[in-house]
């Protein structure tokens, strides 16, 4: 009676919303029963949830609400089913959720799937032009757009006059491949006959593992075949398995309703699928361009090791706390109906979890500031009038040679290979060099101070030499940032465990640190190395523009080396614009109109993001978002919400975001590659690594954008842009 008299006040929104959280909360754990009481499986689509986030919120309300009413009993009185009398599939049918709104799903009689959501008229169109299908060669369930629409989505028509293989690049294909490769049949024909030009647009009409070869094979790459042996469950099948996913009871539906733009918590590649479930005998490392989903892949390896071993101790880590947060926030929706998981999954940056065992272990810690070092190295080096060395150059070498492998004698030091330090030293330069060096470290120890790489050599000493560890295994996101003594302590924490150490990076994004040999440090991947070849995230048109800007192989000084040819985004979009305007004021003009349209478009304020050089330029970001009347945040403010506003920060600050739209503003001469690092090199082979690792900065910025990209400066702009154009 409480409860009545309490649910009386209520709106209609609130009573949607209270009785969607009964339901979860009665029902949590309970399976699907079809009316007379046999179990049948419920399932959902990718494309359901891809439309579902297109809803309102509210209108989302309602559709979890009748998903719900559909688990728990899909005779349910109260459900209004319809068949779609002019669907090309009899087993479409309609369920009315709101006056205008209609659930689309299949029915058979072992099998409830759920397919789209819409307003009426949309979703009717949606299912007349689809049918659910068993591939007659893999086996796998494929959601297949009726040929018939062929000229309405103007493909080219089949002709029957010789094409040659360079306008028809498929032509040449049997029936057998294509169907191999998972082509629908109805579209042997058309795939065949596609121009260039005309691949894109059809691959868009595919099912994405026929897309994904299609584009492949167009481009000269030989991909790897589905899995031939058709399974009994055709859901069962690996590529069906990355677009179907069975709920098992409501916990399972609740997990994935509740965040349907995170389809990666649902949904995976079959070749994320094996490299996550993989087991290696020693450290294991995954790379891929921008948008692949390599931190998909960290993310459910480590939920996979922690189910895989009840008791193991898993780490998932990262370079900064920033990518931290955003790694743990991510993890709670992975494992939002197993919060046990999250018990021994910890997520931290590297430097924060090394801060953590330190103090566990030692009791005290006080990182010396990096101006504390300088003034260190001015001192010692002030009284020494022979030494020729600026404070440029010392710094450098006491960051990435002294200080890097911690070298704390003359012997070390006289020895040390200098990897990526081309500037040659005699001997007797070298003795004066450590003598400065040696005063450096002196003065840290009697402040009782220590540098981070400092910090993590002593924890991995500390850790070889004792029999018990914190953590069974460890994943690192953005790999290619690590830094020589982190790697250390990675080594002497896992690396001698089968799947004890897993790396997620892309070379192509190392913006932070020289590269070094893993190997040297007992690190060493060699036959455990894997490609990411598909891209989820960012258009065919941005992909291939921003690839422009790196070489087509990138590899580390261990010799593992990295192909960006062969990997093909799965939809298309605008074109990127590059502008180069005369004046500063006219840039942030066009930028505010750009923003003006993109709103016009239908784009939400957090759906956009404006990246710059460095924090000297975020004014003219802020400019031309106030000039457009547009809400912003910067990225490094405390606050995490973003609803409502636009994103605006560095372009160091881009990594492990994703945005519809994207602008990089600022692109000048002088500013990138930046004058500012050109001239504090202090060593003759750091400008070849600067200018490498500034385009590499530029190339994350403009992989942040899905669907639209934005490049602008002022005249003559950067030398970077003519790559780019």
């Amino acid at each position: 009676m409480v409860l009545v008299s309490s649910l009386s006040t209520l709106s209609d929104i609130e009573l949607s919303v209270t009785w969607f959280a009964l339901r979860h909360h009665c029902f949590g754990n309970q399976p699907l029963q079809c009316h007379n009481g046999v179990n049948i499986q419920f399932l959902i689509a990718d494309t359901f949830t891809d439309s579902l986030s297109r809803l309102t919120g509210e209108e989302q309300k309602s559709v979890k609400t009748a998903a719900f009413d559909l688990q728990l009993n899909p005779a349910h009185p109260s459900l209004q089913f319809h068949r779609l009398d002019r669907a090309k599939d009899p087993r479409f049918w309609s369920i009315r959720v709101t006056a205008d709104l209609r659930l689309i799903a299949h029915r058979s009689d072992s099998s409830l799937l759920l397919c789209y959501v819409a307003h009426h008229d949309a979703a009717y169109h949606w299912a007349e032009r689809r049918k659910l299908e068993t591939h007659p060669k893999t086996g796998a369930a494929q959601l297949v757009e009726v040929r018939e629409t062929v000229v309405e989505i103007q493909i080219p028509r089949y002709v029957d006059a010789p094409a040659p293989a360079k306008a028809f690049p498929l032509a040449a294909l049997s029936d057998e491949e294509l169907l191999a490769y998972g082509v629908p049949a109805e579209w042997l024909l058309d795939v065949r006959a596609a121009t260039e030009d005309a691949i894109l647009t059809l691959a868009d009409h595919l099912p994405k593992e026929a897309a994904e070869a299609v584009l492949e094979l167009a481009t000269g790459g030989k991909p790897a075949l589905p899995q031939q042996t058709p399974p009994t469950n055709p859901f069962e099948h690996p590529d069906a398995l990355r677009r179907f996913r069975v709920m098992d009871n409501i916990d399972d539906l609740a997990a994935a309703l509740d965040a349907p733009w995170e389809k990666w918590t649902i949904f995976l590649h079959p070749a994320q699928r094996q490299i996550v479930e993989r087991n290696f005998s020693g450290p294991a490392r995954v790379s891929g361009s921008a948008g692949t989903g390599k931190t998909i892949v960290a993310l459910h390896r480590a939920v996979h090791l922690a189910k895989a071993n009840p008791t193991a101790r898993v780490l998932l880590t990262t370079f900064s706390g920033t990518l931290a947060g955003s790694l743990r926030a991510k993890l709670r929706r992975l494992i939002a109906n197993q919060p046990s998981l999250g018990e021994r999954i910890e997520v931290h940056s590297m430097d924060g979890i090394g801060k953590q065992l330190y103090l566990a272990k030692f009791g005290r810690l006080e990182i010396a500031a990096p101006t504390v070092i300088q003034t260190l190295l001015r001192s010692a080096a002030k009284p020494l009038s022979n030494q020729r060395f600026n404070l440029r150059f010392l710094k450098a070498e006491w960051d990435q040679i002294v200080d890097a492998w911690n070298l704390d004698s003359w012997p070390a030091y006289r020895d040390q290979p200098r990897l990526g330090r081309k500037t040659r030293l005699p001997e007797s330069q070298r003795q004066l060099l450590w003598s400065i060096f040696e005063i450096v470290r002196a003065g840290l120890h009697k402040s009782a101070q220590i540098t981070y790489s400092a910090m993590f050599h002593q924890l991995a000493a500390h850790l070889r030499a004792s029999a018990g560890k914190p953590f069974d295994f460890v994943i690192v996101d953005e790999s290619q940032d690590i830094r020589v003594s982190q790697l250390e302590f990675l080594a002497a924490l896992a690396a001698n465990l089968p799947n004890g150490l897993f790396f997620a990076g892309d070379l192509g994004q190392r913006i932070f640190q020289q590269p070094f040999s893993w190997k040297a440090l007992g690190v060493d991947i060699r036959g455990r190395a894997s490609t990411l070849r598909t891209n989820y995230r960012t258009s065919h048109q941005i992909r291939r523009q921003a690839d422009l800007l790196l070489a087509k192989e990138l590899a580390d000084l261990d010799g593992n080396a990295e192909r960006r040819a062969g990997t093909v985004s799965l939809f298309n979009g605008p074109e990127p614009t590059v502008r180069i305007e005369k004046t500063k004021a006219a840039e942030i003009e066009a930028v505010a109109a750009w923003l003006i349209a993109r709103i016009a478009d239908g784009y939400m304020p957090q759906e956009i993001g404006i990246f710059v050089r460095d924090s000297s330029q975020l004014d003219q970001a802020r400019d031309a978002a106030s000039l457009a009347d547009l809400p912003f945040k910067l990225l490094d403010e405390d606050s995490d919400s973003t609803v409502g506003r636009l994103s605006i920060g560095t372009m160091d600050k881009a990594k492990g975001l994703e945005f519809r739209a994207v602008a990089v503003i600022g692109c000048d001469d002088g500013i990138i590659p930046s004058q500012l690092r050109i001239e504090s090199i202090g060593d003759e082979a750091d400008l070849e690594e600067t200018y490498d690792t500034e385009r590499q900065l530029l190339y994350v910025a403009c992989t942040r954008a899905r669907d639209n990209l934005l490049i602008t400066a002022t005249s003559p702009g950067s030398e970077f842009l003519d790559d780019l154009r």
